[in-house]
């Protein structure tokens, strides 16, 4: 066998199972973006994927893989900095396992990721919530199903992740009413809920059952719901909701602008940067930062702080249709 193989089994059974004892989802993120590299390397060397070699993959087969994400597969450079990351992991594991290639994996590790802008999050207003709260048909078990999800996510902010591993047991009613999950980094924490949540949550496991191992949220065949059906859900109530709320059809919804709502709504009621972080489960304030960046409102109060006396406080309009029109070129 050569040296490849063994040495991608061992990063997956031994460093990510055994040593760092990572998440499912961690293994699925590397292991697709490894497959991907094997897929390419298979195809530009000639060789079959078993019979790879390390030193085939060298910095200039990487790049041109990390070019091929881009240019073919229409990659952001975020996600291309994922694969590497990825690449990189498995190359630091080989690096003991075969010293040999020593000058291959040190000038692989030496590959930069690119640089990413950081645009300005997307978020609900509290009308076009309750527009795709409105949307799922609740006469229907699948629509019973998703008006509860929907709403949880809107209330909770758990992330798509988080919503697909819940169970039933995971769910408390009682006293302190609060959902339970485990997040990015293995980390456990207990979001509290709000009566109409509660509400909602009762009256679908009274429904759905109260097995403490069944999914929460799950198909027809009681199967959890996986992210892509979710999203596929979501898209479905977008198109609906859109057509009784309009500022939706300019918006692209996903799970995680549900998430950027329920950290909005919660800056905007003055919940503490530091609170917010623990809510969302962030590892440090410094991700929860990028709301205040999109809060507009803290920035009209700090425009109107500004306002000297006597004039009134607001940024500048122009009176004239015109002049509206050219300043908005």
């Amino acid at each position: 066998m050569t040296t490849l193989a063994p040495i991608l089994q061992s990063f997956f059974t031994d460093k990510l199972a055994r040593q760092r004892q990572a998440s499912p989802r961690t293994v699925t993120a590397y292991r697709d973006a490894l497959r991907l590299l094997v897929q390419f390397a298979s195809r530009t060397t000639g060789t079959e994927p078993w019979q790879l070699d390390l030193g085939q993959l060298d910095a200039d087969l990487i790049s041109a893989f990390l070019d091929h994400l881009e240019a073919d597969r229409g990659n952001s450079a975020r996600t291309r900095n994922a694969r590497l990351a990825a690449i990189r992991s498995l190359f630091r594991h080989a690096a003991w396992k075969a010293p040999e290639h020593a000058a291959t994996i040190q000038r692989v590790l030496a590959i930069s990721g690119k640089r990413t802008s950081t645009t300005v999050i997307s978020f609900l207003t509290d009308e076009e919530a309750q527009a795709l709260l409105d949307a799922p048909d609740r006469r229907t078990w699948t629509g019973r199903r998703d008006s509860t999800l929907l709403l949880l996510a809107l209330r909770t902010g758990l992330r798509v992740s988080e919503i697909t591993q819940l169970t039933c047991g995971d769910v408390h009613l009682g006293r302190d009413a609060n959902v339970r999950c485990l997040g990015k980094g293995r980390k456990e924490r207990y979001t509290p809920l709000e009566p109409s949540t509660v509400t909602a949550l009762r009256n679908w496991l009274a429904e759905r059952g109260t097995s403490p191992d069944f999914p929460l949220f799950c198909t027809r065949q009681g199967k959890p719901l996986s992210p892509d059906a979710i999203q596929a859900r979501l898209t479905k109530y977008h198109a609906l909701a859109a057509g009784n709320c309009p500022s939706l059809a300019a918006k692209k919804i996903s799970p995680h602008t549900l998430r950027h709502s329920t950290a909005m709504n919660l800056l905007h009621a003055g919940v503490d940067i530091a609170v917010l972080a623990l809510w969302l489960g962030h590892e440090s304030t410094k991700s929860t930062q990028a709301y205040i960046h999109a809060d507009m409102r803290l920035k009209e109060q700090a425009l109107a702080r500004t306002t000297p006396a006597g004039i009134p406080a607001g940024r500048y309009t122009p009176s004239d249709p015109l002049l509206a029109f050219l300043e908005n070129l």
